[in-house]
């Protein structure tokens, strides 16, 4: 069983034409405070990622229903928890919704390395719930 207070992501993906729904599920998930942080809008590729997106932080005992937000506002989006190992996060432990993206793998972290990236809020996950 997954510690419910274990760390996850969803990148939220979004064209021209989703920006708007994407903005306003941003909004509303900011609103939430079982979100721990809304990343901004990034209007381009960036990372492994192929094309616009935020992130949104949250804890294992979320993920049903940050899911059942996303899925309803009809976008596409990559969950996923965060452990030691950045390949496998976006890949064999992640869970797509909507059509899957091919990701540049190459630029992700080789396990239980972290190139200096904040990988949870500013800093990596901070086992006493806060985020630096």
């Amino acid at each position: 069983m997954t510690d419910p207070d274990a760390p996850y992501h969803a990148h939220i993906y979004y064209d021209p034409a989703e920006r708007p729904a994407a903005a306003a599920l941003r909004d509303a998930l900011a609103g939430d405070p079982a979100i721990l942080l809304v990343g901004p809008m990034t209007d381009r590729p960036i990372g492994p990622h192929p094309c616009p997106q935020y992130e949104v932080h949250f804890r294992a005992c979320s993920v049903e229903a940050v899911t059942s937000r996303i899925e309803a506002a009809g976008l596409r989006a990559l969950v996923h928890p965060l452990t030691d190992d950045d390949l496998a996060d976006h890949t064999t432990l992640a869970h797509w919704i909507g059509e899957p993206l091919d990701l540049d793998t190459t630029v992700l972290d080789p396990p239980g390395q972290n190139k200096g990236v904040p990988r949870f809020g500013r800093a990596d996950f901070q086992n006493d719930g806060g985020i630096e």
